[in-house]
């Protein structure tokens, strides 16, 4: 027996925006450009992909699982991610090397140092 991660699930008030905004910031490709299933991958036929789907409700406190990226250049991609639509946030991290950012329905994930060489 296997077990294969397909997708990380995103709730959005908006699904097809919120899912073009991740395709745009990653750079990955959409496969299903679908309101009640919006799906992205890296590649199209390669997983885990993100899928996001409706919810009513906007988002209310931070989130409890989030994504973190490691760019070989941190400030040159918060910049480009800020040009895109992100925000800065503070959920509390104080003084550290990573960046807190949030999507534009406040999803909050963490732009790395670059690796150490």
């Amino acid at each position: 027996m296997s077990l294969e991660w397909e997708q990380v699930v995103v709730d959005a008030h908006d699904p097809v925006a919120l899912g073009r905004w991740w395709a745009e910031a990653l750079r990955w490709t959409i496969v299903c450009d679908d309101a009640d299933e919006f799906e992205i991958r890296q590649v199209a036929n390669r997983l885990p992909g993100i899928l996001f789907e409706p919810v009513g409700a906007t988002k209310q406190h931070k989130n409890r699982l989030h994504l973190d990226f490691r760019p070989a250049d941190q400030e040159a991609e918060v910049q480009r991610l800020l040009g895109l639509g992100a925000s800065r946030v503070d959920v509390g991290q104080g003084d550290v090397s990573w960046v807190v950012l949030a999507d534009p329905e406040g999803n909050e994930f963490c732009i790395l140092s670059a690796p150490v060489q």
